[in-house]
């Protein structure tokens, strides 16, 4: 946690099966332990399916009702093609740098 801030780094592949599973098992546990402020960093994120897309949109509705807000860290230009193609760019907030996007919840 820095400044309050909570900070996600995802690698792999975000599909269908245990790696959604296991991250909707831990933004669960962040939840519940009172994360609000949430930067899940994707730069190690290799491949993402419809279902690793459901999640992060499950991951954004579970912070937000909660107060909080997650923002998204170091897209490579795949995801965020898929991420603009599917309007998810309007939803959530897109950083390159850190820094940035931990001031941004300022």
């Amino acid at each position: 946690m820095i400044e309050g801030v909570t900070i996600l780094d995802l690698e792999g592949k975000i599909r269908i099966g245990n790696e959604t599973q296991e991250l909707r098992d831990q933004i669960q546990g962040l939840s519940s332990v009172g994360v609000r402020s949430l930067i899940l960093n994707l730069g190690k994120v290799v491949e993402i399916d419809s279902c690793g897309i459901g999640e992060l949109v499950v991951t954004y509705t579970r912070i937000a009702k909660s107060g909080g807000k997650v923002k998204l860290l170091s897209l490579n230009p795949r995801i965020h093609s898929l991420m603009a193609m599917t309007k998810l760019l309007t939803l959530f907030e897109v950083y390159d740098d850190e820094a940035e996007a931990i001031a941004s919840f300022g």
